[in-house]
């Protein structure tokens, strides 16, 4: 018998839909991809929303563990100042897991920000990262694209661009099976003068770094195939994500709109159903199962704050399948000739 399996720590109480959807998702985790999980949050409303589940689900709940945690981040509370305040609560409970080693890895729906605070405060950087990012996965028309950081950082450096590419290059080697991985700057031009003067000071850090850079990339392309990683700042890329994600919405109501508009239409649609549905899933966040932070020293996914079950299992797919490949663990190993290099004046004065 193989090792056996730790458990994915799950904030159970972060999310529009907590914590019923999120119970939900935990146990389709645990009887669709057979992935143990601990359930973070308040003990008694847990186990209220697990009696209320019917059906073959509930098999699965002996792979289901709760750990007591009575206090919630909410949604509009300032991160780093909840996470302080707020030791007990359920997103900064579930990275301490990780931390302890009682859990492979982390997911939250919650408040994006107290996650990737709570993931510092326990789980702590990865030695020689200045600041974790957020990827996404982009749909294009061949391998989707892998674009950070896309909410961590609004505002960065140069040289943190150039470490977003090493992450990026990790995952996209270790997660998207991308042997070597194609690595582009996003720019408003292809030129190598083009772009903010982040984009400028970047562009020789790449070109000089141990990642196969191929110069600028414009958002059309990130959709194209042009790169396997795109690295810019976490507003531009929040921006490109969340643009992405209304034009798909968009489309796809459109879509179906026209397809209800005439008999013939609704003949046409429903031979074309079954083809749309896959692009559809290509494009929808509850299938791509959230997006991972990258530079802590462990394993953590935010998931949308919308999430429903779907939305959850998937989350807990792409969490346990990152700790299976030791993303964390093979970002470290590749920055590990930099690690004794003078770091941050925020780690110099945390030594």
């Amino acid at each position: 018998m193989g090792e056996e399996r730790q458990p994915v720590a799950l904030d159970a109480m972060g999310g529009d839909n907590a914590p019923a959807e999120i119970v939900r998702g935990a146990l389709r985790a645990a009887t669709e991809l057979h992935i143990p999980v601990t359930l973070v949050g308040r003990h008694e409303l847990l186990e209220s929303e697990l009696a209320r589940i019917e059906g073959p689900e509930t098999v699965s709940r002996a792979r289901l563990t709760i750990v007591d945690a009575r206090e919630v981040v909410e949604m509009d509370e300032h991160p780093a100042n909840a996470v302080r305040v707020k030791r007990n609560s359920s997103v900064v409970r579930s990275c301490a897991l990780v931390a302890e080693g009682l859990a492979s890895a982390a997911v939250s729906a919650g408040n994006s920000g107290a996650v990737l605070a709570a993931a510092l405060f326990s789980i702590k950087r990865i030695p020689g990262i200045a600041r974790p990012a957020i990827g996404a996965l982009l749909p294009s028309r061949g391998t989707p694209t892998f674009l950070l950081d896309v909410g961590a950082n609004t505002d960065c450096r140069a040289e943190w661009l150039a470490q977003f590419a090493v992450m990026g290059s990790v995952y996209a080697r270790t997660m998207m099976g991308v042997a070597s991985p194609r690595v582009g700057l996003l720019s408003n031009g292809e030129e190598p003068g083009k772009g903010s003067q982040l984009v400028q000071d970047a562009y020789p850090l790449l070109e000089a770094s141990q990642v196969h850079f191929t110069g600028n990339v414009e958002s059309k392309e990130l959709f194209t195939g042009a790169c396997d990683v795109a690295v810019c700042d976490g507003f531009v890329g929040n921006v490109a994500l969340k643009t992405a994600e209304g034009v798909g919405e968009y489309l796809f109501a459109t879509l179906r709109d026209e397809a209800m508009s005439s008999v013939t239409a609704k003949i046409g649609g429903q031979l074309l159903k079954p083809r749309l549905r896959a692009v559809r899933d290509r494009v929808d966040y509850r299938h791509t199962g959230g997006a991972l932070l990258l530079g802590v020293a462990g394993e953590v996914v935010i998931a949308h704050g919308r999430s429903d079950a779907l939305a959850i299992m998937n989350a807990i797919r792409v969490a346990d399948r990152a700790a299976r490949h030791d993303v964390s663990g093979t970002i470290a190993a590749a920055l590990r000739p930099t690690a004794d290099e003078p770091g941050t004046r925020e780690e110099a004065a945390a030594r």
